[in-house]
């Protein structure tokens, strides 16, 4: 990747709705180069996919509450049974197994505290696996999520 590559993903990160034609303008390229970059790095695997970012409450999940679970074993098994059950809840819009303690720690998102005990009661206490679940609500976002550091480093490539 140059420094071309770079500003398109930077840009794509902030606005993944520009227009080729826009998108070329603020990088510095015709739009058929600019399209040419846009496409290799989608080949690339660079560029994985584009999505709208929601707000939370205009959709009915205006609370967010992370949960770390602890698994009773870890071996093979009951890892493969603990994440199938995870892809089967809608409400776990990300799960990261972890080193250390705990085994997992998961983002949730539900429409308010009463939601959260149903869920919790009815799906994530009874995980298969798990000894023991526990629940965290952060106070305020600090800083949100609005895409990976994308730089040019001083031998050309494209890194964080």
């Amino acid at each position: 990747m140059d420094a071309i590559d770079v500003a398109i993903l930077r840009e794509l990160q902030a606005d993944g709705r520009l227009s080729n034609q826009d998108l070329a303008a603020r990088v510095g390229l015709s739009p058929s180069p600019c399209l040419r970059r846009v496409r290799a790095l989608e080949r690339a695997g660079v560029i994985t996919g584009y999505r709208a970012v929601l707000d939370p409450a205009a959709v009915g999940r205006g609370f967010e509450v992370f949960v770390a679970a602890i698994l009773l074993r870890a071996e093979a098994d009951a890892i493969t049974r603990f994440e199938q059950a995870l892809l089967a809840i809608d409400e776990v819009v990300e799960a990261r197994r972890m080193i250390g303690s705990p085994d997992y720690l998961l983002r949730v998102v539900v429409a308010d505290l009463a939601d959260y005990e149903r869920l919790y009661s009815a799906r994530l206490a009874t995980l298969p696996g798990v000894e023991r679940v526990a629940t965290q609500l952060a106070m305020k976002v600090v800083k949100a999520d609005r895409g990976l550091p994308v730089r040019l480093h001083r031998d050309g490539a494209g890194r964080s």
